[in-house]
């Protein structure tokens, strides 16, 4: 699967001069330039946009003490789709838009989800609340028993930190 990828980002460059000059015969030089040139600009201005949003809601979150609300998935998609619009081409920029326009966004979401759903049960992982029982304590950890996948056994166990060092008087 690796090996495939590398091979679609290495055939990415001529598949976009191809579709270029494909649609540069069909339009004209002139047009399919400017075409490229407004591509490029509407990747900056989603990219502002995306860093912005994410910019906003950081600072109201360190504000409030609150962790961040708005969708991550959907920032990062966002910042891709722009970058990718940004790029000059037509391949990259139908995926960016596709990533930027926000009709697409929840099914895209929703095939995230369900590809990291498969992918956690192909893995064969158990995902439980984080630290059920010291959740938020800071130097401390507790948690139940539980089997880690080709790791053996992780036992309950307690970390806390101790002003004085082992051995030392009192």
């Amino acid at each position: 699967m690796p090996l495939l990828i590398v091979l679609a980002l290495l055939a990415l460059p001529f598949a976009e001069i191809a579709l270029m000059i494909a649609v540069g015969s069909w339009i004209g030089a002139p047009w399919t330039i400017g075409l490229l040139f407004v591509l490029s600009a509407a990747g900056v201005l989603v990219l502002r946009r995306a860093g912005t949003k994410a910019f906003r809601e950081a600072d109201a979150a360190m504000r409030t003490g609150t962790p961040p609300q708005g969708g991550l998935l959907d920032t990062l998609m966002l910042m891709v789709g722009g970058i990718l619009l940004a790029v000059p081409g037509f391949l990259t920029a139908a995926v960016g838009a596709i990533l930027a326009l926000p009709f697409t966004r929840p099914l895209l979401r929703w095939a995230f989800a369900s590809w990291a759903e498969r992918r956690i049960k192909k893995m064969g992982v158990t995902v439980h609340g984080a630290f059920p029982d010291g959740a938020g304590v800071p130097g401390q950890w507790t948690g139940p028993e539980r089997e880690a996948p080709g790791r053996g056994k992780v036992i309950q166990g307690r970390f806390t930190d101790s002003p004085e060092e082992p051995g030392a008087p009192a």
